[in-house]
C-alpha cells in the first residue's frame, strides 16, 4: 500500500432508516478519526451510491422500509461490491447471525454483525479491520 492510499480517509457508507441512528454513527466515526462518510435512509439510494462511489466500508441496518436487508445484501453481492460490510440490527441475535452467514455465502466480506446500538469500542475495532482489508484505489 502506498503512503497516499493509507493517507486517504476511509470511505464509509452508512445505511439506516432511522436518522437518529445515522447521526449517532456519524458522530461516533468523527470521534474515531478522518472518514469520508456518505449516508442513506433507503436501500435503493444506497445501491445507487455503491455503483457510483463504492465505499471501503458499508455499515448496514438489516431492517429497511423499501427492501429487506437480505435482499439488499444479495444485490450488493451481485453488483460485485469488493469492500467490507458491518451488519447492524435491533432484531434477535439469531437473525443477525443468520444474515451474516447468508451474506458471507454470497461472497461478501462481513467484518461483524452487531446489535444496535453499537458501542464505540466495537465500532473502533471494526473500522480498524476495515482499514486492514482496504483495497488500493485506482487513480482515474
Amino acid at each position: 500500500m502506498t503512503d497516499r492510499a493509507s493517507a486517504d480517509p476511509l470511505r464509509v457508507l452508512l445505511l439506516d432508516d432511522d436518522p437518529f441512528q445515522l447521526s449517532l454513527l456519524e458522530d461516533m466515526l468523527e470521534d474515531l478519526g478522518d472518514f469520508d462518510i456518505a449516508s442513506a435512509t433507503h436501500a435503493k439510494a444506497a445501491l445507487a451510491m455503491l455503483k457510483t462511489s463504492p465505499p471501503d466500508l458499508m455499515v448496514c441496518d438489516l431492517s429497511m422500509p423499501d427492501m429487506d436487508g437480505i435482499e439488499f445484501l444479495r444485490h450488493v453481492a451481485q453488483d460485485g461490491y469488493g469492500g467490507t460490510v458491518v451488519l447492524l440490527s435491533g432484531m434477535q441475535s439469531g437473525v443477525l447471525k443468520a444474515a451474516e452467514r447468508l451474506a458471507m455465502a454470497q461472497g461478501l466480506t462481513i467484518l461483524g454483525a452487531c446489535a444496535k446500538p453499537v458501542a464505540l469500542v466495537e465500532l473502533d475495532d471494526l473500522v480498524n479491520l476495515a482499514r486492514r482489508h482496504r483495497r488500493p484505489r485506482h487513480s482515474a
